[in-house]
C-alpha cells in the first residue's frame, strides 16, 4: 500500500486511494478475541459475567480452547448469543 497522507480530504483521492484504504482497514479489522477479558469487552460486560456466559454453553461454537487459551470468534459470538 502506498503512503497516503491521512489529513487529505476524501475529495483528492483517486479511486483506487480509496479502494486502497477500505481493504487495508477491511484486513486490519480485528476478527478475534482471547481470554476472559476479551469476552467480557466483547458483550460489555464484567469478567465474571464473561465466565457464566462461557459456562452457559450458548456460544460453545465460537471458541477455541487449548488449555488456558481462549479464542473467540467476535462475529460468531454475537450471532449465537443473540439467537438464545
Amino acid at each position: 500500500m502506498k503512503s497516503i497522507d491521512l489529513k487529505t480530504p476524501l475529495w483528492q483521492l483517486t479511486v483506487e486511494d480509496f479502494l486502497e484504504l477500505q481493504t487495508y482497514h477491511l484486513l486490519s479489522e480485528k476478527k478475534y478475541e482471547y481470554g476472559l477479558k476479551g469476552l467480557a469487552k466483547l458483550f460489555g460486560c464484567s469478567i465474571a459475567q464473561a465466565q457464566r456466559i462461557k459456562s452457559s454453553g450458548k456460544i460453545n461454537d465460537a471458541i477455541i480452547q487449548n488449555g488456558n487459551i481462549i479464542l473467540i470468534d467476535r462475529e460468531k459470538a454475537l450471532q449465537l448469543f443473540g439467537k438464545k
